[in-house]
């Protein structure tokens, strides 16, 4: 592993993700004698009332996160993490939303006013798109040099190059 696994400012980002989500994801499951840190109950009173089960959907989302911790860290599924933790952050917006709206405390703190945290979900989002670009893409989207680029006409392998078109 060592530091050459932190050669890229990219490649850093998604790490530094990870390590956030290892944490938020770790609060989902925290019992509510814990205090220091929001717990799963805390959390479950950020679901919205239109989300059924809120301790389930606090208990998912948290495995999502620790799963996407993990898929950050491993460069094989860095870009599929990345796409599909921003998605995750988009779905999870609402419940940040909903927390502030009905004033409801984690860890006996407000939550955090939307001036700060909608732009901290941007970032968030951001930094899992861009952190994850240059990853390695699963081989169904992947060009590699030893495939053919594609005609952007038919969309078949240009075998012999893009066809050249006569203008008599």
């Amino acid at each position: 592993m060592g530091l050459r696994r932190f050669t890229t400012w990219r490649v850093s980002a998604a790490h530094a993700l990870a390590v956030m989500l290892f944490m938020t994801g770790t609060a989902h499951f925290m019992p509510a004698s814990v205090t220091v840190m929001p717990n799963a109950q805390d959390l479950a009173a950020m679901v919205p009332d239109f989300v059924p089960f809120p301790l389930f959907t606090v208990y998912l989302t948290g495995v999502l996160e620790l799963a996407g911790a993990v898929g950050l860290i491993l460069a094989r599924t860095r870009w599929a993490a990345g796409i599909c933790l921003a998605i995750l952050f988009v779905i999870m917006l609402p419940a940040n939303i909903y927390a502030v709206v009905e004033n409801i405390p984690l860890a006996g703190d407000p939550a955090t006013p939307l001036w700060i945290r909608v732009p901290e979900q941007l970032v968030y989002i951001a930094v899992a798109l861009w952190g994850t670009r240059s990853a390695s893409r699963p081989a169904f989207l992947a060009r590699g040099a030893d495939r053919p680029p594609l005609d952007l006409k038919t969309g078949e392998a240009a075998i012999d190059g893009p066809k050249q078109t006569s203008f008599r």
